[in-house]
């Protein structure tokens, strides 16, 4: 592609009063109306009244901006252009959504956190956000933490944290299924230099609760975490909900003696990295080998707060360059990665168990999704109100995966915020009145209408069709 030779561009102005460059903001604002976002924050939230008047708008104005790509207070600005106010009300101001989000305090960060929730299983009443209803299977909850880099001096609570990154620290909680994308669930934000378990246990409980409040409840629930979140805490809350773990260990000596006691017959060779399936004998030919053995985790505490349970270890060759520069060792050394599990053998075996656990790096595209839409910064100088922006974020982010699953295109429906935003949301318009009604005019031939107009008219179904 290049410039058109024949009819070249004369001159650029910024005059048309009736154009918005993110036409796909309104169906997805009215799926946030149907689910309530405004009428939750209204009801939920106790913002001081000089600051916090409207606080419903206010909220949906955030929630609006970061779906449209703001990643700062500043950029909310782009919901003030063009004829965004002819079909929008409400669009305040950057500034006195800033004022906003610095008049929290933590209760009502906490107040948000409720609003978040709630929005949530509204979303998942008006759309298969969460799976269809008749789905079953097992229900995925992950827990991790992320560290958010922040620059300059005069943000409270960064610190340099376990990366060595100065920032804050996010802890998400999210819920996936076979059939759905993963939603975030729960988040808190933390000081950058705390430790990862801090508050995961009441987290994990939260999380465990909105699941029991919503149509995924009565099927079974497995909780997965890396090591860092191994702790006697978090695995009693989840048993204590009636769900399961899976949580990876850290190598210490009870766990080492353990994997010395694993038979070498015990071993079962499984599809890892640059394995090759063997037709002949029905085999994978790997490396990658993995066993199992009961295992009683927490010993150092009374009998009756240990949890029995197994240990599932996968073993790799450790591949020390080192080894080949000369005589070649005369045995294999490996390298161990053990994760602990109080899923009963019929439910999972030690393959199946060992699969399922490395699925809990899905967690990891949801933090770098947040982190290419709206936590590329954390906006503020005051914690309280970039632990708001952080809500929002979640909440835009549920969003947008809801109006996702309306389209009818299952490619959609787990696509990154960033090819949603592109395809559903800043999508060009024209806004043209008659009869006192307003019709958009979209760009002929964009390659994903039948996409947009499904959501448009599942959302706004009395409404004229997009045109």
């Amino acid at each position: 592609m290049q410039l058109s030779h024949t009819r070249p561009v004369v001159s650029a102005t910024f005059d048309e009063p009736n154009l918005v460059s993110a036409a796909g903001l309104i169906p997805l604002m009215a799926l946030a109306r149907k689910a309530g976002l405004r009428e939750l924050a209204d009801e939920r939230m106790s913002v001081p009244t000089d600051k916090g008047a409207n606080a419903g708008l206010k909220l949906s104005s955030l929630v609006a901006g970061m779906a449209a790509g703001a990643d700062s207070i500043d950029d909310m600005a782009l919901l003030r252009h063009g004829g965004m106010g002819k079909v929008f009300t409400g669009a305040y101001a950057p500034s006195t959504l800033g004022s906003f989000l610095r008049s929290f305090t933590f209760g009502h960060v906490r107040q948000a956190d409720a609003v978040a929730s709630r929005f949530l299983l509204n979303l998942a009443e008006h759309t298969e956000l969460l799976g269809p209803d008749d789905a079953r299977g097992t229900v995925m909850v992950d827990i991790d933490d992320t560290i958010i880099e922040v620059h300059g001096y005069q943000k409270q609570g960064a610190a340099f944290g376990y990366s060595g990154v100065r920032g804050l620290n996010a802890l998400l909680a999210t819920v996936s299924t076979d059939q759905s994308a993963p939603v975030i669930a729960a988040q808190r934000l933390r000081k950058g230099s705390v430790g990862s378990p801090r508050g995961a246990a009441r987290l994990a409980t939260d999380t465990l609760a909105l699941i029991r409040r919503s149509q995924l409840t009565g099927r079974d629930v497995l909780v997965r975490a890396d090591s860092a979140f191994y702790s006697h805490a978090l695995v009693v809350a989840v048993l204590s909900a009636s769900a399961q773990v899976s949580i990876t260990v850290r190598m210490d000596a009870a766990v080492k003696r353990a994997i010395t006691t694993i038979a070498e017959d015990a071993w079962t060779t499984i599809k890892y990295t640059d394995a090759i399936y063997d037709e002949t004998t029905s085999t994978w030919i790997s490396k990658a080998q993995v066993a199992e053995i009961p295992f009683t985790a927490f010993t150092s505490k009374r009998k009756t707060d240990q949890v029995p349970g197994r240990l599932i270890v996968r073993r790799i060759p450790d591949l020390n360059p080192k080894t080949n520069q000369g005589q070649e060792t005369l045995f294999d050394t490996w390298r161990f990665h053990a994760f602990f599990t109080t899923t009963a053998p019929e439910e999972l075996d030690t393959v199946a168990a060992d699969q399922t656990h490395r699925r809990h790096a899905i967690i990891e595209n949801v933090h770098a999704d947040l982190k290419a839409s709206a936590l590329a910064h954390l906006p503020s100088g005051v914690f309280n109100a970039n632990a708001a922006w952080l809500v929002c974020a979640v909440m835009a982010f549920n969003l947008t995966r809801a109006a996702a699953s309306l389209t009818t295109t299952p490619a959609l429906a787990r696509a990154a915020t960033a090819t949603l935003r592109r395809k559903l949301i800043n999508v060009p318009a024209r806004i043209a009145t008659s009869a006192r009604r307003l019709r958009l005019h979209l760009p002929t031939n964009w390659p994903w209408e039948q996409a947009w107009s499904a959501l448009y008219q599942d959302v706004l179904p009395a409404r004229a069709p997009a045109t």
